[in-house]
């Protein structure tokens, strides 16, 4: 038997909430199955699991809060042979904690006072831990509410929907403006999140910077001849160069691909992390797993399907814990120049201001170009200036030769 534990979806998360379990004790498990919903602070995550087997029982109950490291359910490898049905974990702990006295020694209006209350308790409530929060906060009655959720469970939808009624009533009612209240607070949990994982990172890591500007005239003037021959629908962004390019150019820096534990690990997939600013306020960093062996055209399919489930916020744990290494890249009209905060465990990130004109000396002549300006933000336990310096240097010769990508 193994123990399924509650994953870390960064370096900001200490504990999560069970909302639901999307398997059940007896199903057959392969590696990348959802097993579970939990509610963290940067919203409602699906929770992979990364071997075959059996779930074999539950350790925890839906609306259960879990510490990171924790186990939720335990696992039975596939081939071995089942057991003798037991009790389940949660079952056996209660009951376990009950003398057996003290339930053959009820006198008979104990015992009827007992059943009544029994049955008083069968018609609770089944509402998600997320949807009883934003109820309790905005004052909704819950026995008003019809669940659409499985199993007729209350879903945070439901409550919303209450809200926007109440918010309709007449006047001296509470709450008249709990819709907009309900929506600011997956993005006020995601902004406490984003800013445990940077306070962490400035007490932490010892950053250092380095900033390159980069001629982008053959690399626009690529992406131009390209997308002229596609679908407005299917046209390549600069990002999705930006992104290919950093890929390619850790081959000759593996070392700022990698994350800091109790030393320097270098990892062997280059999966970048992409930062995706939320509508309202907060950010969300999901991974492009193994860029490196991506397409550009690959690339931007992803993006085209992660950003919008980013700000719906329905992430999966991987995609929120898999990153190598992060690119913020500020798009058009945004700053010049960005420099980044390293996200902890992760030794480096890479910022890419807007691309703008500039005069560039080339060839000996003064002329108007394109340009973005590059930045690396390092962790000088990991890396060094050297280090940053040829990696900044690959990754021009990249975005300089467009066709290599």
């Amino acid at each position: 038997m193994t123990d399924f534990l509650m994953p870390s979806l960064g370096a900001d998360m200490e504990a999560g909430t069970l909302v639901q379990w999307k398997k059940k004790p007896g199903d057959q498990l392969t590696p990348g199955d959802i097993i579970a919903e939990v509610e963290t602070q940067k919203g409602l995550i699906e929770i992979e699991i990364f071997e075959a087997g059996i779930l074999e029982s539950y350790l925890i109950e839906e609306g259960d809060k879990v510490p990171v490291g924790s186990p939720m359910a335990r696992l039975r490898p596939e081939g071995s042979s089942k057991k003798t049905p037991e009790t389940h974990p949660i079952q056996e702990k209660s009951q376990a904690s009950k003398p057996l006295a003290a339930i053959s020694e009820k006198t008979p209006s104990e015992s009827s006072s007992s059943q009544k209350k029994t049955s008083e308790e069968i018609p609770r409530i089944k509402i998600s831990p997320l949807a009883r929060s934003i109820a309790e906060k905005n004052g909704i009655d819950l026995s008003s509410i019809t669940g659409s959720g499985e199993g007729g469970a209350i879903i945070k939808a439901d409550v919303e929907k209450a809200m926007v009624a109440k918010a309709g009533e007449p006047a001296g009612k509470e709450t008249r403006e709990a819709p907009s209240t309900a929506k600011t607070i997956p993005q006020e949990s995601i902004r406490t999140a984003v800013a445990a994982a940077m306070s962490r990172s400035n007490r932490e890591i010892p950053h250092y910077y380095l900033e390159k500007r980069i001629d982008m005239l053959a690399a626009m003037t690529w992406l131009q001849e390209v997308n002229r021959q596609r679908k407005i629908s299917e046209r390549l962004l600069p990002v999705v160069l930006f992104i290919k390019a950093v890929a390619k150019a850790l081959e000759s820096s593996p070392e700022l691909n990698g994350i800091w534990d109790n030393g320097l690990q270098i990892q062997n997939q280059v999966n970048i992390g992409f930062v995706i600013s939320l509508r309202a306020g907060g950010l969300l960093v999901p991974a492009i797993r193994d860029a490196d062996l991506k397409s550009p055209e690959e690339i931007m399919a992803v993006l085209n399907e992660l950003i919008p489930r980013a700000r719906a916020l329905k992430l999966r744990s991987s995609e929120l814990s898999d990153s190598t290494i992060t690119i913020t890249s500020l798009g058009e009209n945004g700053a010049d120049k960005v420099f980044g905060v390293i996200y902890p465990p992760q030794v480096a990130i890479v910022g890419f201001g807007s691309i703008i004109n500039e005069a560039v000396v080339h060839e000996g002549m003064l002329a108007i170009r394109p340009v973005v300006h590059v930045s690396l933000a390092g962790d000088h336990r990991a890396t060094d200036g050297l280090s940053g310096s040829r990696f900044l240097e690959a990754l021009n010769n990249n975005l300089q030769n467009p066709n290599a990508l």
